[in-house]
Formats: C-alpha cells, sequence, structure tokens
C-alpha cells in the first residue's frame, strides 16, 4: 500500500492526477453546463450591443425623418418639389421627362 502511494506524482500544489482531473471536471461542468454560464452571459451581453446599436440608429433615423416632415409641412416649395421627385407628380401646366 506504501508503494502504491508514492507511484502516484503530486502536482505542485500537492494534488494527484485523479484529483486535478475531478477538479477540471467540476469546473467544466459549474461554468458551461449550469444556469449562469458564461458562454450564454456572453452571447447575452453581444446581443445587447447589437440592440444598443439598433436602438441609436433608428433614433437617428427618426430624428432625421422628423426634420424632413417638418420641412415639408412647412413650405410648400418643398412639398411640390418632392411630390414631383418621388410621386411623378406635375401641376396642370407642366410637363415632366424621366431621365434614366
Amino acid at each position: 500500500m506504501n508503494n502504491e502511494s508514492k507511484k502516484r506524482k503530486k502536482n505542485s500544489w500537492g494534488l494527484n492526477s485523479i484529483q486535478v482531473v475531478v477538479l477540471v471536471v467540476v469546473v467544466v461542468v459549474l461554468f458551461l453546463f449550469s444556469d449562469s454560464n458564461i458562454t450564454k452571459r456572453y452571447e447575452s451581453d453581444k446581443e445587447i450591443r447589437s440592440l444598443k446599436k439598433q436602438i441609436a440608429f433608428y433614433r437617428k433615423k427618426t430624428e432625421e425623418d422628423k426634420q424632413k416632415l417638418y420641412e415639408l409641412r412647412s413650405n410648400k416649395d418643398n412639398l411640390e418639389k418632392f411630390a414631383c421627385e418621388n410621386y411623378f407628380m406635375k401641376k396642370e401646366n407642366e410637363e415632366v421627362f424621366i431621365i434614366k
């Protein structure tokens, strides 16, 4: 029995190879298979960053659209220009040529 215990080498922390394997398995199970694991946390943080970028984009887009709407409502010339360019509308005595 004494010879068997001497055959198992211990590492610098005083643990033998079986204890190290058990410790590694426990750590892997705790971090990868528990409810609050690292991979889920990383993916959630990544999704949060992506959603924050989308929020910033849509806020900027909303402000641009509000500005455009204000310009269209406040100036009749801008409204006529917009209708002509985007919807090919024209005045009664006007001809429109579409060049592509």
